[in-house]
């Protein structure tokens, strides 16, 4: 598996233009400023189940437009406020069953697993939220659903359920508000930027791992592999709506959110990556908005990263974060 894009003194120095629209912030604004006029509520209850070392409960919070959304709360049986985790899994996959996702709450923080809606039928365990809207004509996959509008593109209901979970998540009796951080690989890690960059302070810390849904035009021009290509194939079909489609994309943009978020973050990349291509991974990271910022490289490996060899060194920069 070779060398996939630039080379790692490129990378760090790459901060190229990216297109932003002119109204970005008011559109962000209006989009979680409607989602927050229904109570931030999430409801669980015990998942029953094999794991009894751990509290598992299975819940429910309002996202985007109210929709009721699926994830994990995976704990300790401690008392007491405790850090939190909330976490976004990557593309086509859904929370999956508890049993995937025990190291967060086994190293004494609440782990919180969001279900991506509509999503969850392309590996591990599954998921269990649909997704009720509609869209236009659009590529098998979820990277071109609704792309003809800002307002009805699938990764605005995304983002927002994200921000509602975070928003959620500071509500609950055994948390501790100030100290939730959230991460997720890939998808995930695109959607950890997207709440980075949309929450703010509300975060202790950011841990995209190899993240998706960056450089919306390098990546789509110069990845061989999907879901980039996604877009790829729409517009070789559609072949008059590339401007319009980049446009809507400009809004989602994963570098556009690093610049406007404030809270510590420490990403991965993988050099030899042929899924995410690390100059979009460096675009948002050298564009990331806080000054306590790392990146993890892993030279030899690909869209898989560090795995847990990379959860070691995020759980130990996490916990060194919230000692100060």
């Amino acid at each position: 598996m070779p060398i996939t894009d630039l080379t790692l003194p490129e990378l760090l120095e790459f901060r190229p233009e990216v297109a932003e629209p002119a109204d970005f912030d008011s559109f962000w604004q209006e989009t979680i400023t409607e989602a927050r006029q229904r109570p931030a509520g999430i409801t669980s209850t015990p998942a029953g189940g094999p794991i009894t070392g751990l509290l598992v409960e299975d819940a429910t919070f309002a996202g985007f437009d109210g929709d009721p959304i699926r994830a994990w709360v995976i704990r300790p049986r401690s008392a007491g406020r405790l850090p939190a985790v909330v976490e976004f899994v990557g593309y086509n996959g859904g929370r999956g069953l508890p049993a995937e996702h025990l190291h967060w709450a086994a190293s004494g923080f609440v782990h919180v697993i969001m279900d991506t809606r509509g999503q969850g039928s392309g590996w591990g365990g599954g998921g269990n939220t649909p997704d009720p809207h509609g869209s236009g004509a659009a590529l098998e996959g979820f990277m071109t659903r609704g792309v003809e509008s800002p307002d009805t593109y699938y990764y605005r209901r995304v983002f927002t359920d994200a921000v509602r979970l975070v928003d959620a998540v500071r509500t609950l009796d055994f948390v501790d508000p100030g100290r939730v951080a959230v991460t997720g690989g890939s998808q995930g890690g695109g959607i950890t930027l997207a709440v980075a960059g949309l929450v703010g302070d509300d975060i202790v810390a950011a841990l995209p791992d190899v993240p998706f849904l960056c450089h919306f035009r390098r990546s789509v021009a110069l990845t061989p592999g999907r879901p980039f290509t996604e877009v790829t194939q729409y517009l070789s079909v559609h072949r008059d709506s590339a401007d319009a489609v980049f446009h809507t994309l400009s809004y989602f943009d994963g570098v556009a959110f690093a610049s406007r978020a404030t809270a510590p973050a420490l990403f991965s990349v993988g050099l030899m990556d042929d899924i995410v291509l690390p100059s979009s991974v460096f675009a948002a990271f050298n564009r990331y908005g806080a000054e306590d910022r790392d990146i993890a490289i892993y030279e030899y490996n690909g869209h898989e990263g560090g795995q847990l060899f990379h959860w070691q060194r995020q759980v130990a920069w996490l916990r060194d974060r919230l000692q100060r």
